[in-house]
Formats: structure tokens, C-alpha cells, sequence
């Protein structure tokens, strides 16, 4: 195959010089902000801070102080006679039935003694929960609160006994995080890290001012949230739940819900306030309702941040903390009415609505004070008061919550949000605009005519034609999006490289917005990937599609780099999270009550889960001996993508015959390759292998002591805990080699993924890495190895038959930064060989290169042998776009 490079003329040589040059700056950038150098951790200079105020024994930690609750210590199930009664008294709460079907269980003859039980029902069971079993985390209570003369009911727990139960949970004992610090790439402190809340200038900041106030506390930064969510698909039923989470808590556990790091603080009223029949007068009732609500929830915030609460950390150690309201999580509603400002301006800055779509335009943090002294003239009277907040703003609310909160500013504190800012925000017109510029029809057809992988969904439908598309179809969407419209006619034969480049851009800032671990420099590439989209955005205006980009949701993008040095990186208040916290606190709720006065039993029922949780920790710490965990210092997140792989104990199918290998799995040299490979490996001289025809003549020797082979169809690779937060390991990436096959009179067709392997060169960068396409998993049979190999060769115990795709070429495409490859041919025959499945670094994604109209014969089944051309998907999963981007 000639070198593609040896035509080009010399401006064309130094062009991919320079892309080559920034491609390797870019990697080294990535690699520091992904720890591949190490890291620098700079302490606090006040060693004060969050020290702990005297030594703490065994007795202190939180199990030792719950089991002293108990009157039975020989008992480690109790109030519960024995395991069996407490895994069913679990499983009842849990994940059992209605509490009316768990009675009609324990009422059929025989079965309470059966198996042991010291409760014949429901009620009996609630009553040993509510009665014996302590209490882990605070009651709810019902208040009335009273707003334009009417009353409404707010169901809320003490806020400080709410972070003291997560600050003192023992789970988190051995990651919680006391005070900030600041890390760095390097020895010479020059590459900051960001990566959980600790690392970010706010608590740095805010630590100073503390000191200034009451020196070597420690800070516990609170974080709200609050999301109105639907309880039933009929009815129109909702909910208005108060979330809670501290930034002292690792980020990577306070985003999965089953480790229970955050608190459901109440449930806000959920009137709609119809009897006010003016539009406006309702509006103003509402927002003055929630800040009252949200005012009477968080009102202890104030004195216990500025003066301190002595609490326990679950390892027993004494602190005294101040509780300081630093992040609110929640959707673009949800920040206009925390904040006051009007629908349509952005609750964080001053820019005027009409520039939000603007890349250039000044803006300043909204300014706080000016609010605050607005807010004063309440007393002055209403006229003056409504002018004074038009003046600042905001709209008139009366004491909104975070009017008396110390050191807090709720203009800062509105955080990144990437769920409906991004995905049901932005990707979800940009498919929009896509469908409308390249045709609904062709966008589909390109969509159903994607090949398979593990992170890529088939929309075999389509995308065009989806209703109500969650988030996750959203980030799913865009795993491909770019992919699929290259080389598409555009209108009037306008030529496509703006829209490839506005659309690489999106996509680019949000990936990269999404980074566990950002640096200053990734923080410059984030900036960098925005300002591509808007310097083509006007391919949208000429296309007639838009005549304008004011969009709120845009204009937030350029908050993002702040606000992560700020709080950290955006998976430390994502709204994705309590979007899935609406399940487990409201909905399942809902649907246990009797649908009347229903908020009651809501809170009992989540009292009594949270109990049986508290429970399942002691008993859990029990069984282990009673041990305490050894506290863990905070490191940034392993972004090299530790993964282990895994291959099935048995094989898919124990003996296959070379000639089903060919005509089923599609390996259609493999013994060529197979001796080829046991050939290269008798060469004498290993440190030059044989090449070309000496290679060809000394495999021709080859004979094969075997008919049939053991072979798998499927190779996995599984997360690793590499901060030891505890996380199950779950599958990350897979790839299939499964033979056709006929099932009654239809022929199954057979699956070949891509795969990126690597050569072992040891070059830099992407050249160490080639793709191809995985046709045959097997091992050789262990009798034969002696026979094949010599005793000094070490053979992989799992073989793979691959075929190659081209190398990648000097540089990717100048528009969408996509690498173009193809078929490696010799000879006119595909080239093939046998590798190591150890060297299989991941699966890949190939997009064909559809032209300007994909081929309707193409199918998702076929199209990696239909098509002769593909360019290799950056954005398949993180892992992916980190290596090439």
C-alpha cells in the first residue's frame, strides 16, 4: 500500500505538522489533569482546621454509640429474634410487597412458624421498628406556614440533625474530607487540579473567612436541591422534595443513590394556588410561599454556621463544625425562583436577555449587596420595595431563604447543570436543528444503520420521531450524532464544514464539561471547544433554522469553567442525581400510602426504611468484627480508565472446526494466521522477527495437532475501585465474536465488533494503537502447546483472530476531527493475524461514510462488510475521546 503522505505538496506537510504538534499538547494536557504524572496536595496553612478538638476512643465511633441503644448485646440481630426474622423484616421494607400483601402472607397457617416469627403482621412489625430499633436519622415534623392569610403544610426535619446524621454516618467515616486543599499537576504548582468540592476556592476562601470569625473549624458545606416531580401518571399528583448532601462526602458516593448520601429535608407544599385568578398576583404568592417554606427549613443554618456545632464524625472524632449553604441544585425553574430573578435572564449574572446567546458580551456575578439592600426597603413600603427590587433584578420576594444564611451568596452558588442545561437543553435542539437542516428522513436512515457496540444504542426508529427523550437517550443520541452527518447535503448545496465544526464543538465542551478531574489547562480546552461552536453557530441563522441564539441555557455554558474552580468538577451537583432520588423519597412513597393526606404516611414510611438501613449497617459492622475503617486522604480521580478484563470460565462452544470458523465466524484466513503467528514465535532470533516470505515459508510448515478449538464469543471488561469508595464492579465495555447461526428458518447473522489493540511499540500517543475487527475468540488446546511452541514462549492463554483496519492517518479531519479509516488490504486480500486478547485495549466504534445519502441496502447487521470507509467514533464513552480528542 503506496504512503498516502509521499504526494502531498509541502504547505500540506507542514499543516499536519502543526496538527501532529497540537495534538501531542493536547495529550500531555490531558494527561496531567488524568494523573498520569502524579499529584501535589497543598494543605491548608491554618493546621487548625478541621482538627478535631480532643482524641476520641472506640466508644465514640457511631456503631459503638448505636449498639449502647440496644438493651440485647449478645443479639446481633436484635430487636429481631434471629437472621432469619431480620432478613425478612428487611426484605419487607425494602424490597417486599404492600404492607396489606405482607400480611396476607403471615396469615397463611403455619407460616409465622415456620419461620421463626415473633410478628403475625405488618402492624406487629412497624411496631417493633418504631418502638425498639434507634433512631438514625431525625423525625419529620408538620408545620403550618402562613402566606397572603392562608395556611399550607410543610413536612421538614431539623436541617443540623440532618447533617449530622450524614456527617456521623459510619460509611462515610473513612472519606469525608475535614478541610480544603489545593492540588497540583506538577512539583512547580503551576497546573491546578479540581476535582471534589475540597479542591475548589470556595472552601479555601471561605475557610480564611471563617477563621477570621472563629479559627480551626471546620466547614461542612451544605447542598441543596429542590425539583417538583410528578407522583402519579394520572391524577396529576406531585411532589416538592428538599434534598440535602454535604460536600465533605466523596463525590463519587454521593452520586449513587444506594449509598444513601443524601437526606430527604422535607416536602414543600404542592398548591397551585388557583383561587388567585390574576396570573401575576399568583406568581408572587408562590415564590413568596417557597422562600418562606425554604426559610422555616433552613433557619438553624444561621446561627450554627457562624458559631459551630460540636459533631461526631462516624469514626467517633469531635469537631467543631460550621454548616455553611454553599451549592443549590435544580433545573432552570427551579434557579429563577431560588434566586428571584425573571424567566428568561440568567440567575447568576447581570447580562442583558437579549445578548445570552452572545460569546463576546460583558457580564458581571450579579451583585449581592445591592439585592440585600433591596430587600431592606421592605419596611419601607411596597411601592418602594417593588422598585427596589426591579432596581437589583430580582423580583419582590419577601425574606427569601438565603437572605440571613452566613457567608452565603445565591448567585454563586446556582451550580452547572448538566442534565437539562446540556442534554434536554442544547443537544435537544441541536438534534432539532440537525433534522431540520439535513432532512428528518435521512437522519433516521443513517441511525438505523449504525453497527453494534457495548455503549451505543440502535435507535431502529430512529431519532427524529422520539417523544419526552430522557437525558440518557439524550447522552446516547450523542455518542453518534456527529458520526452521521458527514458528507449529508446540506440546503442550496451550503457547504457543511461550518456545521460539522459547530457541532464538534458542542459535543467537545460537553465532554469535557463532564471530566472527573479538570486542570487549569483542560479548563482552557472547555473555553476553547464553546468558542468553535460559536464562531459557526451562524450556519444555523443561514440555513433559516434560527434567528437568534438568546437561549438561557446557552449563555450558562460560559459559567462552567468558574463555577468547577469554584465547587469542583460537575459531577459534584449534578441534577441528575435527584432526579433518581425522586423514585426511593417520593414516588415509592407515594405508592405505599392510601393516596389520602398521603404526606404523612410518606415520612413514617421513610422512617422506617431509614431505620432497617441503620439497622443493615450494624449489623453489618458486626459480623465484621466491629473494626473501624482507617480514614483515607482524598487523592483526584484515576481518570486513566482502570479497568480489568474478564473472559468466561468455559468457552461459548467447546469444539469448533477450523472450516466453521471460516464459514461461520467469517475468520477466513485463520489458519494462515494461526500458523503464522506459532511460526514468528520458533524464530530463533526473536529480536528480529520474521517478515514476508521467509515467515509465509516457515508457517507453510506449520501442522496443526488439533481439529477443533474451544471458543468464547464474548470478551468484558469490568470498572475497578481504584479510590476504594467501595463500588460493585460493574461492565463497562464488551465485545462480541458471534458465528451466524440458523434459528428455525431464519438466518441469524453474525456479530464481528472492532476493537483497538495494542502494538506494543511503545511509541506515544495513538500510534502504539491500531484497529480491527475481532472475528474468532479461542484458546489452543494445552496438549498441543509443547508440540507448537518452544518452552521459552510464554503462550496468551486467550488467542484472538483479528482483522486490520489501515493505520491512522498524520492527523484527523480539519472539520470534525474524526480519523478516517478502511479496510487493510494485500493483494487484494483483507490482512489478518492472531493477537493476544490481553492486547485488546477496548471495543471501537466505526461510523461508515455514508456520502451524501446513505445506501438503503445497508443494514446495522451488515454494513461493516457493506462499507468500504468509516470514520472512528471519538465520542463512544470518555475513555474513547480522552485517546483521541
Amino acid at each position: 500500500m503506496p504512503d498516502p503522505a509521499g504526494d502531498w505538496p509541502q504547505a500540506q506537510e507542514n499543516e499536519v505538522a502543526d496538527e501532529d504538534h497540537d495534538r501531542d499538547a493536547r495529550l500531555q494536557v490531558q494527561e496531567r489533569a488524568q494523573g498520569h504524572h502524579g499529584y501535589v496536595a497543598i494543605p491548608y496553612p491554618d493546621s487548625r482546621a478541621g482538627q478535631e478538638i480532643n482524641q476520641h476512643g472506640g466508644n465514640d465511633a457511631a456503631n459503638a454509640r448505636y449498639s449502647f441503644q440496644l438493651d440485647d448485646k449478645d443479639n446481633i440481630y436484635f430487636p429481631f429474634c434471629s437472621q432469619t426474622e431480620w432478613e425478612i423484616a428487611r426484605w419487607s421494607k425494602l424490597r417486599g410487597p404492600s404492607s396489606t400483601a405482607f400480611t396476607d402472607l403471615l396469615a397463611i397457617d403455619g407460616v409465622p412458624e415456620s419461620l421463626g416469627l415473633s410478628f403475625k403482621n405488618a402492624k406487629e412489625l412497624n411496631a417493633i421498628i418504631d418502638h425498639e430499633l434507634p433512631t438514625g436519622r431525625p423525625k419529620f415534623k408538620r408545620e403550618q406556614i402562613i402566606v397572603a392569610g392562608e395556611a399550607f403544610d410543610v413536612h421538614y426535619r431539623d436541617v443540623i440533625e440532618c447533617v449530622k446524621a450524614l456527617y456521623g454516618d459510619p460509611d462515610f467515616a473513612e472519606h469525608l474530607t475535614f478541610a480544603p486543599e489545593r492540588h497540583y499537576a506538577d512539583e512547580d504548582q503551576t497546573t491546578r487540579l479540581f476535582h471534589d468540592m475540597h479542591t475548589g476556592k470556595w472552601w479555601w476562601d471561605t475557610q480564611k473567612k471563617l477563621d477570621q470569625h472563629h479559627p480551626g473549624g471546620t466547614i461542612i458545606p451544605i447542598i441543596i436541591s429542590t425539583d417538583k416531580t410528578q407522583v402519579t401518571m394520572f391524577r396529576n399528583k406531585a411532589a416538592y422534595p428538599v434534598y440535602l448532601t454535604i460536600g465533605n462526602i466523596p463525590k463519587e458516593i454521593r452520586r449513587k443513590p444506594s449509598r444513601g448520601a443524601h437526606i430527604l429535608l422535607g416536602y414543600l407544599p404542592t398548591t397551585r394556588l388557583e383561587h388567585i385568578s390574576n396570573k401575576a398576583s399568583r406568581r408572587r404568592t408562590m415564590a413568596n410561599l417557597y422562600h418562606a417554606c425554604m426559610s422555616r427549613i433552613l433557619a438553624p443554618l444561621e446561627s450554627a454556621g457562624l458559631d459551630g456545632v460540636k459533631m461526631r464524625s462516624g469514626d467517633g472524632a469531635l469537631r467543631r463544625c460550621h454548616p455553611l449553604f454553599a451549592c443549590f441544585v435544580g433545573d432552570y425553574p427551579e434557579q429563577a425562583l431560588a434566586t428571584g430573578v425573571k424567566f428568561g435572564e440568567c440567575p447568576k449574572c447581570d447580562v442583558d436577555a437579549d445578548e445570552t446567546g452572545s460569546n463576546t458580551a460583558s457580564f458581571h456575578l450579579r451583585n449581592l449587596c445591592s439585592v440585600l439592600d433591596a430587600l431592606a426597603t421592605l419596611d419601607q413600603g411596597n411601592l418602594d420595595f417593588v422598585r427596589a427590587c426591579a432596581a437589583a433584578g430580582i423580583k419582590p420576594i419577601i425574606h427569601p431563604f438565603w437572605e440571613d444564611l452566613p457567608f452565603a451568596n445565591i448567585f454563586r452558588a446556582i451550580t452547572p447543570d448538566i442534565l437539562h442545561q446540556l442534554y434536554q437543553g442544547l443537544v435537544k435542539h441541536l438534534i432539532g436543528w440537525l433534522s431540520e437542516a439535513c432532512g428528518a428522513a435521512e437522519i433516521d436512515a443513517r441511525c438505523r444503520r449504525l453497527p453494534p457496540n457495548h455503549n451505543i444504542r440502535l435507535f431502529t426508529k430512529g431519532i427524529t420521531t422520539l417523544l419526552r427523550v430522557s437525558g440518557t437517550e439524550h447522552a446516547q443520541i450523542c455518542r453518534f450524532l456527529l458520526g452521521i452527518i458527514i458528507d449529508i447535503r446540506l440546503p442550496n448545496n451550503l457547504n457543511a464544514s461550518r456545521l460539522l465544526r459547530a457541532v464538534r464543538g458542542l459535543l467537545d465542551f460537553l465532554y469535557l464539561a463532564q471530566y472527573p478531574c479538570h486542570s487549569s489547562e483542560t479548563l482552557e480546552l472547555l473555553q476553547e471547544a464553546l468558542d468553535v461552536f460559536h464562531d459557526d453557530k451562524e450556519i444555523f441563522i443561514d440555513l433559516g433554522i434560527r434567528n437568534s441564539f438568546n437561549l438561557p441555557k446557552l449563555h450558562a455554558t460560559h459559567h462552567y469553567p468558574l463555577m468547577i474552580t469554584m465547587f469542583g468538577t460537575t459531577d459534584n451537583y449534578n441534577t441528575e442525581y435527584t432526579e433518581r432520588l425522586h423514585i426511593d423519597l417520593a414516588k415509592d412513597a407515594y405508592r405505599a400510602t392510601n393516596h389520602k393526606d398521603e404526606f404523612v404516611q410518606m415520612t413514617i414510611w421513610l422512617e422506617r426504611k431509614e431505620k432497617i438501613l441503620r439497622h443493615e449497617k450494624y449489623v453489618r459492622w458486626r459480623l465484621s468484627g466491629g473494626c473501624e475503617a482507617i480514614p483515607r486522604h482524598s487523592r483526584p480521580p484515576d481518570m486513566t480508565h482502570c479497568r480489568v478484563q474478564v473472559m468466561t470460565k468455559h468457552p461459548s462452544a467447546k469444539a469448533v472446526s477450523m472450516q466453521k470458523l471460516v464459514e461461520d465466524y467469517g475468520a477466513t484466513y485463520f489458519r494462515d494466521a494461526l500458523a503464522r503467528y506459532i511460526a514468528r514465535h520458533n524464530s530463533p532470533d526473536n529480536n528480529q522477527p520474521l517478515q514476508g516470505h521467509a515467515l509465509d515459508d516457515l508457517a507453510s510448515d506449520v501442522h496443526f495437532p488439533f481439529r477443533t478449538l474451544p471458543v468464547f464469543h464474548k470478551i468484558k471488561w469490568l470498572s475497578s475501585d481504584t479510590r476504594g469508595h467501595g463500588e460493585a464492579p460493574v461492565t463497562v465495555d464488551s465485545v462480541h465474536a458471534k458465528p451466524q447461526q440458523h434459528v428455525g428458518s431464519r438466518l441469524v447473522v453474525r456479530r464481528s465488533d472492532t476493537v483497538l489493540v495494542s502494538l506494543g511499540t511503545g511509541a506515544a500517543g495513538i500510534e502504539d494503537f491500531r484497529v480491527g475487527q475481532v472475528r474468532a475468540i479461542f484458546v489452543l488446546p494445552p496438549a498441543s502447546i509443547p508440540i507448537l511452541f518452544p518452552l521459552t514462549f510464554r503462550v496468551p492463554k486467550h488467542l484472538a483472530y483479528i482483522e486490520w483496519f489501515t493505520p491512522f492517518p498524520p492527523a484527523p479531519d480539519r472539520n470534525h476531527s474524526l480519523y478516517k479509516l478502511s479496510r487493510a488490504q494485500h493483494g487484494g486480500e483483507r490482512v489478518a493475524s492472531i493477537v493476544s486478547v490481553a492486547d485488546i485495549m477496548s471495543s471501537t466504534h466505526l461510523i461508515p461514510r455514508f456520502g451524501a445519502i446513505a445506501p438503503r441496502e445497508w443494514t446495522s447487521d451488515t454494513v461493516l462488510e457493506d462499507c468500504d470507509t468509516f470514520w472512528l467514533n471519538s465520542y463512544l464513552d470518555r475513555h474513547t475521546f480522552t485517546r483521541f480528542k
